[in-house]
């Protein structure tokens, strides 16, 4: 009896287990940003470095890993999924096979778990987000502080999107340095720093008001990761001056997390030319020569 008691509790862990949906995580060696299509549909609004899908119900999928950066080539593979786990991917750059996936490890899906800086998480969209040839689809998830400053809520901003294209595949977000200019002037109606004849890396800085109200919104979490998550959701759908990242640097109080502030900002700033002010916000030199290496290596 003791061993049929058993052999049923195996049986419904079993079936429990398979009930269960799984995750994955993909994430770039080199900090690449991409895109990730699951079946031929695409699953974030806009590219990151750091992008988990949630409750795949599915034990394997056809993955196409599009990259920012239209000069890279596209990574495909079916990958394979275990019930109830979560399995994590590095997307990996070999001289000898160029991108990759490789795969790191698998741990059972925990129920409660500690938000990742930086790591965009979404729930699997079977319909995926698409885009018809010459419009564009635009996917906002967002909270409001006040009138012109926005929180997205799990990291989605303005975007375009194309998924069907073999050629350019990829994801223009706001804020990213494609279509920079010098003096702004391409638009009559721009906005033009006093001042400054540099690059111009977004279209307008955030007034001294919303500023404020976004440094306050940043100020009133009590962990430093909570900060920088909240700071990097800011300015996914604004744009600040280099003074202005300078500034939320310094409301952290560790040198990685200023750092890595710092290289985020960056695609979202608008006086890029000034960017060196931000280097004032780092204690040690090997911070400044760690951005100057990142931005020597951004796309522009």
């Amino acid at each position: 009896m003791k061993k049929l008691i058993l052999l049923f509790i195996g049986i419904l862990s079993i079936a429990f287990a398979k009930a269960q949906p799984a995750n994955v995580i993909f994430f770039s060696e080199n900090g690449e940003r991409f895109s990730v299509v699951l079946n031929g549909m695409l699953q974030n609004e806009q590219p990151e470095t750091n992008i988990k899908v949630t409750e795949l119900p599915a034990p394997s999928y056809k993955v196409k890993i599009i990259f920012a950066d239209t000069k890279l080539k596209e990574v495909n593979k079916t990958i394979y999924l275990n019930p109830g786990t979560e399995t994590t991917l590095a997307v990996r750059f070999s001289q000898k096979k160029g991108y990759s996936l490789k795969l790191l490890n698998t741990y059972p899906v925990m129920t409660e778990y500690e938000m990742i800086p930086g790591q965009m998480v979404v729930g699997y969209r079977p319909q995926g987000v698409s885009a018809s040839a010459g419009s564009a689809t635009s996917i906002v998830n967002t909270t409001t502080i006040n009138n012109n400053v926005t929180i997205s809520a799990s990291g989605v901003g303005n975007n375009v999107n194309v998924v069907n294209s073999n050629e350019g595949a990829g994801s223009q977000q706001a804020g990213s340095l494609t279509g920079i200019s010098n003096g702004n002037t391409n638009n009559p109606n721009a906005y033009v720093l006093p001042g400054y004849n540099g690059i111009y890396g977004c279209p307008r800085p955030m007034s001294p008001g919303d500023f404020e109200s976004a440094k306050g919104t940043i100020n009133s979490k009590s962990f430093e990761d909570s900060k920088l998550t909240i700071a990097k959701q800011i300015i996914q759908t604004n744009c600040l001056l280099s003074t202005q990242v300078r500034e939320i640097m310094l409301m952290f109080s560790l040198e990685d997390t200023r750092l890595n502030f710092a290289k985020y900002a960056y695609a979202y700033t608008l006086d890029l030319g000034n960017y060196y002010k931000v280097n004032d916000a780092f204690t040690f030199e090997l911070s400044i020569d760690e951005l100057n290496r990142y931005i020597q290596g951004f796309k522009r």
